[in-house]
């Protein structure tokens, strides 16, 4: 009888752990989207754009991400993401996101724009 009984509890006790580790709140979500969306920034643009709240931009015409909502609605980049984004910059190349991605992207800049 016991032994059911400690079987039961590590049973429980894993299922309580397995469940707490999971995110599965809309702000652990967005966290983690906010995060992926970093990671991709960091990956694809950080070269060129400041991408953080402070900070210069190592290329001298790449803006700041954090002023990007002066010149464009932030989140209707995420079209241009997923369609492939370009500018007339000979420097800039030629990103594609998925949608997945995009949209991470656009949480993580939505993030970061200057007041």
């Amino acid at each position: 009888m016991a032994r059911k009984t400690l079987g039961a509890m590590a049973l429980t006790a894993a299922v309580i752990l397995a469940a707490a580790s999971t995110p599965r709140t809309a702000e652990a979500q967005e966290l983690s989207q906010l995060a992926a969306g970093q990671r991709f920034v960091e990956e694809n643009c950080s070269r060129c754009h400041s991408i953080a709240r402070t900070g210069e931009s190592p290329h001298a015409e790449a803006p700041p991400f954090r002023t990007l909502s002066e010149r464009y609605p932030v989140a209707q980049l995420a079209e241009a993401l997923v369609e492939g984004i370009s500018t007339g910059h000979p420097d800039m190349p030629e990103f594609i996101f998925t949608k997945d991605q995009a949209n991470a992207i656009i949480a993580y800049l939505q993030s970061i724009q200057s007041e």
